[in-house]
């Protein structure tokens, strides 16, 4: 059994991509069931040169892509799912996160940013915010994007719009970030919930 177009011998040319197409074929392989003998005869490609390609040992032509691919019922562009840039993590361990600025601190609101991740059209910041006896429960706030809130201490009545919800430790709130908001009254101090907001990022990252 020959493929169509000749790949690259072993150990040239093979690195990221190589690595990238090997785990998605040998996922999609098992995903259908298929031994690397099955799959070579469904796809028209040798056994050792299927078991090379899982093993990232040989830089596979597109025409050999294609045909696993077909075999497979999947886009060719499934094999290369993986290969753009890493993907941005943050991590901030407990009592960390840096102590930010924001409208309601000087209404004694605490601001302590967790991460902020930028995606290709948002941008997602996560704080905890703390209000104590120093914190004024007004007045209410109102910005693009989409906002969750989780509560993790204390009590509060918490406004939305018109509507009032009362939240408790591990109730959580999901809500258009235009319509005003923010605690309208606290009821067991101190106060500390998760705030987790999305915004839409304009195409200059501005």
């Amino acid at each position: 059994m020959t493929d169509i177009a000749p790949d690259a011998p072993s150990g040239r040319g093979t690195g990221r991509l190589e690595k990238v197409i090997a785990l998605r074929v040998r996922e999609y392989r098992r995903a259908a069931g298929l031994s690397i003998a099955d799959m070579a005869v469904r796809v028209g490609v040798s056994k050792a040169m299927l078991s090379k390609i899982e093993n990232a040992q040989t830089s596979c032509s597109l025409a050999t892509l294609e045909r696993i691919a077909d075999g497979l019922a999947i886009p060719v562009t499934a094999l290369f799912r993986g290969v753009e840039a890493d993907r941005e993590a943050v991590y901030a361990p407990a009592g960390g996160g840096a102590r930010i600025v924001r409208r309601g601190t000087r209404m004694g609101h605490d601001y302590r940013l967790l991460s902020v991740v930028r995606g290709p059209r948002t941008r997602q910041e996560a704080l905890v915010v703390t209000l104590t006896a120093e914190s004024e429960a007004f007045p209410l706030f109102h910005h693009p994007g989409i906002e969750l809130i989780h509560m993790l201490e204390g009590e509060m009545v918490y406004a939305h719009g018109d509507a009032r919800y009362a939240m408790r430790p591990g109730d959580t709130l999901h809500f258009d970030g235009e319509g005003p908001h923010g605690p309208a009254e606290l009821v067991a101090l101190p106060v500390r919930f998760l705030c987790v907001t999305v915004l839409d990022e304009a195409p200059d990252g501005r």
